[in-house]
């Protein structure tokens, strides 16, 4: 994580990885989903000098199948509640019929 604009100052938030960044709404938490899928949290101490705590997991999102994406979650101001987007069960197959020339049928 850097200052934007960048005014030198650089922090390593994660310890191996991750992607899909959300602060919480006051500021003084990070989300991000880490590489074997976990929802990571991290506190933060906003201010002149940026701090941040070590990262913790929160939830397991591997076995649910996360989707990945640009946004797979959401979470809310107060950071109490999150909203996952995940995959759907297994389901049988899906069939769909393709009727091509159907304009010829329909005249007919």
């Amino acid at each position: 994580m850097q200052t934007f604009p960048a005014s030198g100052g650089k922090w390593q938030i994660s310890t191996s990885g991750g992607r899909q960044l959300w602060w919480r709404s006051d500021g003084k938490e990070l989300y991000y989903l880490s590489a074997d899928g976990k929802l990571m949290a991290v506190e933060v101490k906003p201010g002149g000098s940026f701090e941040a705590g070590a990262p913790r997991a929160l939830f397991d999102l591997a076995p649910a199948r996360a989707l990945g994406g640009a946004s797979s979650y959401a979470v809310t101001a107060a950071g109490d509640r999150f909203l996952f987007v995940t995959a759907r069960e297994e389901a049988a197959s899906l069939q769909f019929t393709v009727v091509t020339n159907w304009t010829a049928e329909a005249k007919k």
